[in-house]
């Protein structure tokens, strides 16, 4: 069966980076060629390369359980093993979130297991993936399917514990305790907290990232999974079932999860699914009217959903899985899995692209820019000493004299702007100092710390809600104080760069101003989803201490995690705003010096004119070629990205 077009387009995505890192390292090596490297470049372009390297795409699933979400998986990723990669069967659910990548740094495939006691501790999976020692690990024999098979079983293994053991671990509540005639004494509950299985699948090599989830009950006790790791996916999959419709828990999902997604992405990537339309096909009826029958349910599911109907997408991941594996070509697409892969190839990945880009752009981008400003810098200062060298000849010692005093008259006037220079950005130093302990971690670390000891002392709902509602405010004070910091010291750059580029030509400069709109806009999401879990269930029905417990590790540090960013942001900002500038002040600066350099060599010896000239003359076709060079650099930073054949474009040019 022919490659299918989400791996066709992941591949074309691949390549693209990989052009993309092949330029970069070509720049690093042409600046060392010509003497133009510094640590500090050198150490962006290293951060550049490695976070393309690293650089992958996340899909997420969302479902209740048993809406075939797993089994949506192994139809559209792993068909080409030929059997259920992911335990998908009558009676196998994911217990808990399960991440599927490939591990780059890892000697080996494997599969690690965070005990589910962990939740005990007041430690974030994230925190807990920075040291392997947490987890229990299994090597992965990828020669042996059956072995796959079987060690991915984990995912939906659960144990018995004692009543008391889930209360404290928050999976039990209290209140279903009580309401519980015959209250029982035991309960089955995940045995692992999240997995991770890193194998060397094609897919998975070139940067994707599958995210499975369990149920409603499971997403809504650990809240890190819907504030952290769904938001950051790229596009996440919201599975139904037709042979269901959209019950009371798919809307419970759809309305504190799914749709939250949906609007803080402002290029999409929220895909709804009704899977399992094969439960509609019946053989005593005809095509039309099971096309109809399944459009029906398409269109009251739209309804509930409040989205337009062509934006759901009938699938049977099932029998979309048996056509992959029989190589039955009618049945795959009567399945419905390629107009699913047609938007994730066609819509998806070129939003990954667009962001991956323009990052590219705004980082590389702007260094590149200030080799060429330097270039130019160079060369017109070339120019500029022939046309004065030509000028001299035949012409009497005076004029010399007379040329020298303009330069020397000019060289002294700059000087005086430099030490200027120097002076402001003293001034912009101490504002920035200013700017970056906005930002730092101590006043947030104070309230945090304040908001932990409020909320253990509040053995109320309102108490509880009224305290988190308090950190969320002080945060977003916190942030209007460091605006007021971006502004002052947004402005002090900007004059700098207007006195040089009024005073001394350097029109094409403009600087990079800092903004927080994006760390605001987090923020400001991060208070909508606190609202959120503030009123949810979970916040009534779960154990208030443990409540606060998951409040705290998973909103508040997600919270000092935007403040945590914006600060290393801001400081490589604040380190990098005036290299631009400073590099043509410095060169400026130079060129002066060689010209009365020149002219000092002349007044010594006539004789050497005639080869100060030829001597610049080969310096100008020099610096023309390497202005060729770098113009081609940029060029190729800054075009657009070539288009991805989109479905119809492959339709056509199949015909």
């Amino acid at each position: 069966m022919a490659k299918d077009q989400f791996t066709e387009q992941l591949e074309a995505y691949s390549r693209w980076k990989e052009d993309i890192i092949s330029h970069i390292k070509a720049y690093r090596e042409w600046l060392s060629e010509h003497d133009m490297s510094n640590p500090e470049d050198d150490l962006r372009m290293y951060e550049i390369l490695d976070a393309l390297d690293s650089d992958h795409i996340t899909i997420g699933f969302a479902a209740e359980f048993s809406r075939g979400k797993t089994e949506l998986i192994n139809s559209i990723f792993f068909a080409n093993y030929q059997r259920r990669l992911l335990p998908s069967s009558a009676g196998r659910t994911t217990m808990c979130p399960t991440e599927l990548f490939y591990d780059t740094k890892a000697e080996k495939p494997y599969i690690r297991m965070l005990p589910i006691e962990t939740r005990l501790e007041d430690t974030s999976i994230s925190e807990y993936k920075q040291d392997a020692n947490n987890w229990i690990n299994t090597d992965l024999d990828v020669d042996s399917p059956e072995h796959m098979v079987e060690a991915f079983k984990e995912i939906v293994k659960t144990k018995s514990v004692p009543v008391e053991s889930a209360i404290q671990l928050g999976l039990y509540s209290t209140e279903e305790f009580e309401q519980c005639e015959i209250p029982p004494v035991s309960i089955e509950i995940p045995m692992w907290r999240h997995v991770m299985i890193s194998f060397p699948h094609p897919l998975l090599k070139q940067g994707l990232v599958i995210l499975d989830t369990p149920g409603l009950n499971a997403m809504g006790s650990e809240p890190e999974l819907t504030m952290d790791m769904l938001p950051n996916a790229q596009a996440v999959i919201f599975v139904l079932a037709a042979d269901t419709g959209a019950t009371k828990t798919d809307m419970e999902i759809w309305r504190q999860h799914a749709q939250a997604f949906r609007e803080n992405k402002e290029n999409g990537g929220l895909i709804v699914v009704l899977n399992k339309i094969d439960t509609l096909w019946d053989e005593l009826q005809d095509e039309t009217t099971i096309n109809t029958n399944i459009q029906e349910q398409v269109d009251k599911t739209a309804a509930m959903l409040n989205i337009e109907a062509s934006t759901i997408y009938p699938v049977s991941a099932q029998k979309g899985l048996l056509a992959r594996v029989k190589g039955n070509e009618e049945l795959l697409k009567k399945s419905g899995l390629l107009a699913l892969e047609a938007t994730l190839s066609d819509d998806v990945l070129p939003a990954k692209q667009h962001l991956v880009r323009e990052n590219i752009v705004s980082r590389i981008g702007s260094m590149v820019e200030t080799t060429r400003g330097v270039l130019v810098e160079r060369h017109e200062a070339v120019q500029q000493q022939l046309d004065e060298l030509r000028s001299l000849s035949g012409k009497s010692a005076d004029v010399l004299m007379e040329t020298m005093q303009k330069l020397r008259t000019e060289q002294s006037i700059y000087q005086k702007d430099v030490e200027n220079f120097q002076t402001s950005r003293h001034v912009l130093k101490r504002q920035l100092v200013s700017l970056i302990e906005a930002l730092g971690l101590d006043s947030l670390d104070q309230l945090i710390t304040k908001t932990r000891t409020d909320m253990v002392d509040s053995w109320t709902t309102h108490g509880l809600k009224n305290n988190m509602k308090r950190f969320f405010e002080g945060t977003r004070d916190n942030m209007t104080q460091v605006n007021y910091q971006v502004e002052k010291s947004n402005g002090i750059v900007q004059s700098i760069y207007d006195r040089f580029r009024d005073e001394h030509g350097f029109t094409d400069l403009n600087p990079t101003l800092f903004t927080t709109a994006r760390y605001s806009r987090e923020l400001d999401q991060l208070y909508k989803k606190a609202a959120d879990f503030r009123d949810s269930s979970m916040t009534v029905m779960t154990e208030q201490s443990f409540v606060v417990k998951k409040f705290i590790v998973s909103l508040v540090s997600h919270a000092r995690n935007i403040f945590f960013r914006a600060n290393q942001d801001a400081e490589d900002w604040a380190g990098s705003v005036m290299r631009p500038l400073a590099a043509r002040i410095k060169e400026r600066k130079i060129q002066l010096e060689k010209r009365l350099a020149n002219l000092q060599k002349i007044k010594n010896s006539r004789e050497k004119l005639t080869d100060n000239i030829a001597d610049l003359e080969k310096q100008s076709e020099e610096l023309m070629a390497q202005l060729d060079t770098i113009n081609g650099v940029l060029e190729s930073v800054n075009t657009p990205l070539p288009p991805l054949q989109t479905t119809n474009q492959r339709a056509i040019a199949a015909s």
